[in-house]
């Protein structure tokens, strides 16, 4: 596939996408690698821009450039976009917002503390980056391991298995103390995100490396 050719591709999916606004959105493509510009007016879009490039076949990665701009009279105070980030981590039940801190400068929600959990640091992100005013979020939420890494190997590799889109044989896993290092091969970027979230799945993991190719 030309460069040409794909870059076509991606601005139909964007068009396809209804969450986003693809108007003011730039898309260049250079062997692959995608470069994606212009502005959007939210954080949620932005990631929603990034999710429709990465579902593309022929991208090999992705530079993300896009700017959020909130039309003037949609801007929102620090205290207040605090005030709703509060009450959206206590309202969602995984959780465990009594352990999670955050802070709000110019919009940038930056959210601290300890959980045991990966899915846990996961969720409190998803659950503020919606919020109107966001402009990003900064995750410095660490993981306390419950247990010892010492069967996370087993466990990776018995979840890869059970993924039909994902071949188990071709993924090469190690690991080292509470960090999970991925090398191999898979056909495109949802099957890497599959194994990336086996591996985030497994109690004790703090870390993951991601190596993993994309590529027949």
């Amino acid at each position: 596939m030309t460069d040409i050719q794909l870059r076509q591709d991606i601005l139909d999916e964007l068009e396809f996408e209804p969450s986003i606004d693809a108007a003011s959105i730039g898309v260049a493509v250079d062997d692959g690698v995608v470069t994606l510009t212009g502005h959007v007016s939210s954080y949620a879009q932005k990631l929603a821009t990034e999710a429709a490039v990465r579902r593309v076949r022929g991208v090999r990665a992705i530079a993300q450039e896009i700017e959020v701009r909130y039309p003037t009279d949609r801007k929102t105070s620090d205290d207040e976009i605090a005030k709703r980030a509060l009450n959206a981590l206590r309202w969602d039940a995984t959780v465990p917002d009594e352990n999670i801190k955050l802070t709000v400068n110019k919009g940038l929600v930056t959210l601290a503390g300890e959980v045991p959990w990966y899915y846990q640091k996961s969720a409190a992100e998803q659950a503020v980056r919606g919020l109107a005013g966001v402009t990003g979020v900064l995750n410095n939420i660490t993981i306390r391991p419950r247990v010892e890494a010492s069967d996370v190997k087993r466990k990776i590799e018995d979840a890869l298995k059970r993924h039909a889109e994902v071949e188990a044989q071709a993924i090469r896993v190690s690991v080292l103390n509470d960090k999970v290092t991925l090398a191999g091969k898979v056909d495109n970027w949802d099957e890497r995100q599959a194994v990336e979230n086996a591996a985030w799945s497994a109690p004790g993991v703090r870390y993951v490396e991601d190596h993993l190719t994309i590529g027949r």
